[in-house]
């Protein structure tokens, strides 16, 4: 696999896991998303993003 088929990584560098919720402020991932993001397969990494990204709306709406 190319390094241009591989899905980077969705850090924008605020890491900080809220302690209510459980996810990153920064990119809305679980802590053990984040770890292993890098053994994920791009399948994976894209359900994760999809989680993310629907957990980021329901924290601030659409």
């Amino acid at each position: 696999m190319s390094d241009q088929s591989v899905i980077p990584s969705p850090c924008i560098g605020v890491c900080s896991i809220d302690n209510s919720s459980g996810f990153c402020e920064g990119c809305y991932r679980t802590l053990e998303e984040i770890q292993q993001w890098w053994d994920m397969d791009n399948n994976t990494k894209s359900e994760v993003i999809k989680q993310a990204s629907a957990r980021e709306a329901a924290v601030f709406g659409d």
